[in-house]
């Protein structure tokens, strides 16, 4: 079984990420293994332009993580009070971008937030609603599915002692689902971090998030440069998910 599982495992997801970090590190690749090793490509990685867009990456999967988190918990709740045919439809309407491709996303966006009123094209704020459209459905499913397993019991017992429905569900429902909206938090900020096609349409000059970066860097022929600042991407958005991993544990612990 561990067998197959390295034979899977090592081509298909190790090799990738191992050839981009080698990458990261050389000045050139002539033959199996690169060579030319330096750290210049990572003082590149970390300073001026492509420091200023991890810092938009950040910002940009922080905002869409917490809006999505907030729609998407919101809308699960609501839809959790519904009979079944109309809670599937709502389940359809926010899968619906997922199941879409990002660019076809990033096109509507474009076409429906270029003329007054709500006119967001050419602002950072155009990005971060497209990111928040493409992750919301993750947020939404996890909610959905952690409303589905909570036991009733617990709000029953809160109702039953004359509390609120404001209070129980600030104080008892909201708690009882905190590890999966942490979870849920995670994987939109992981996702946010790493879109490409929706933000290529609609991010302005002075808000450039680092997979746009990437892309430019790469295709002008610095591949090296390129990976190091794909080696800062992966970086950052894992101590993000281990810190969030962190609130997470102790979210369970509660």
């Amino acid at each position: 079984m561990w067998a197959v599982f390295l034979v899977l495992f090592l081509p298909l997801f190790a090799l990738p990420l191992l050839v981009v970090l080698g990458a990261s590190f050389a000045t050139h690749w002539p033959g199996v293994l690169p060579a030319g090793l330096t750290t210049d490509n990572y003082r590149a990685a970390t300073r001026g332009e492509a420091l200023q867009a991890l810092t938009t990456s950040l910002l940009t999967a922080a905002g869409a993580s917490l809006l999505a988190l907030v729609v998407g918990t919101w809308a699960a709740l609501a839809g959790a009070a519904l009979n079944r045919r109309y809670r599937r439809l709502m389940d359809a309407l926010f899968v619906l971008p997922v199941a879409v491709p990002s660019v076809v996303v990033g096109l509507s966006v474009l076409v429906a937030f270029s003329q007054p009123p709500m006119l967001l094209n050419g602002t950072r704020w155009i990005v971060i609603l497209a990111h928040t459209v493409l992750v919301t459905a993750f947020a939404h499913q996890s909610a959905s599915a952690a409303i589905a397993r909570l036991d009733p019991a617990c709000e029953q017992a809160a109702a039953s002692l004359g509390a609120r429905p404001s209070y129980v569900l600030l104080r008892v429902r909201l708690p009882l689902l905190l590890p999966s909206l942490t979870a849920a938090a995670g994987l939109c900020f992981a996702l946010s971090m790493g879109e490409l096609s929706a933000t290529m349409m609609l991010y302005p000059p002075d808000w450039t998030p680092l997979p746009v970066l990437i892309y430019a860097a790469t295709d002008r022929g610095a591949l090296f440069t390129g990976s190091a600042v794909a080696v800062v991407l992966m970086a950052a958005t894992l101590l993000v998910l281990f810190a969030v991993s962190r609130v997470r544990t102790r979210a369970s612990y509660r």
